[in-house]
């Protein structure tokens, strides 16, 4: 009907009686969302604030990240045809009852109650709506893990001043599969096979993850007391960015904490690629490293591998 308004006229008309709730909901607009699939999910995280009673904007809390991870998972579901354990996919079918997506794309896993006219939308194109969500240029998701862009002739070792970039859409995808990885199992916490998370996520973006092993003692730098101790320390990286560094009495429990570690920067609002400096085998170098945007009061763990140095650091190093 000519004089039906749609679900965006409505939310703009609220939005537009409640300056203080918009300029805060526009703060949880996802890095890669396109205007599309963010008002889309904006209606979803309005709609059902009234369902999570403790939601306050601006204040953090549990029940805010178990709306925003379904309000995520929702979308991810509508645009890219995810799909997810029943009880998951029965909750965001309810919750997003009388949202209205227009065009949205056909996807076989769709739940019903979104209407979106059919287009030539595949499977296959859906990696192409991340592409499209200006996360920066150059996918390197097809490349071998460890490889990184040349470095030209005469740079210092270290990664390429454009690796960040180049590395990071294949880490947007990560966040939104970690996303809905931790959702689907409750919610990140201490009792999660955090490493068989991690890796089901990255494997599912086709990559794989490098586990480096090295036995505590064997650590230079560490005071007296700890280099006694026995145990293994183990570095986690994927597409040699670094993700994380965890201790445990054997591999197994160290490659367990190392994971845990690394999906803690999974727990905000984005993941970013960075170079920064850190040390390996006692001197400083610059390294790739996957970062969330809290303030850091210390410095990072000491490398346990480098895949960017050269002949002349081997040599220093030895």
């Amino acid at each position: 009907m000519a004089g039906e308004r749609s679900g965006e006229d409505i939310v703009s008309d609220y939005l537009g009686q409640n300056p203080q709730l918009a300029q805060w909901v526009e703060t949880l607009r996802g890095y890669c969302e396109t205007r599309k699939q963010w008002l889309a999910r904006r209606e979803f995280i309005l709609r059902n604030m009234e369902a999570f009673p403790t939601v306050e904007p601006g204040v953090p809390s549990s029940s805010l990240d178990r709306l925003l991870s379904l309000s995520m998972v929702w979308a991810n579901h509508v645009f890219l045809g995810c799909n997810y354990p029943q009880a998951v996919m029965d909750k965001i079918k309810e919750m997003s009852e009388g949202i209205v997506v227009t065009d949205a794309p056909t996807h076989r896993t769709t739940i019903d109650g979104v209407r979106g006219k059919r287009n030539a939308t595949t499977e296959a194109d859906a990696d192409s709506c991340v592409k499209k969500a200006k996360c920066g240029p150059n996918e390197l998701d097809s490349r071998p893990a460890g490889r990184t862009a040349t470095r030209p002739v005469g740079q210092k070792s270290g990664p390429p001043p454009q690796a960040p970039a180049e590395h990071q859409p294949f880490f947007n995808r990560l966040y939104k599969a970690v996303a809905w990885k931790l959702v689907s199992a409750g919610g990140f916490g201490p009792n999660l096979d955090h490493f068989e998370i991690l890796r089901s996520c990255v494997e599912s973006c086709k990559q794989t993850l490098s586990c480096v092993f090295v036995p505590l003692k064997d650590i230079a730098g560490l005071p007296t007391a700890r280099t006694q101790k026995e145990g293994h320390v183990c570095e986690i990286r994927c597409q040699s960015v670094y993700m994380g560094t965890g201790y445990g009495r054997d591999e197994s429990a160290a490659k367990a904490m190392a994971s845990k570690e690394a999906l803690k920067a999974f727990q905000g609002r984005k993941v970013t690629v960075k170079i920064c400096r850190r040390r390996y085998k006692g001197r400083d170098v610059e390294d790739l490293m996957l970062l969330d945007e809290q303030p850091r009061s210390q410095g990072f763990p000491p490398a346990l591998s480098y895949p960017f140095q050269d002949e002349q650091l081997e040599d220093g190093s030895s």
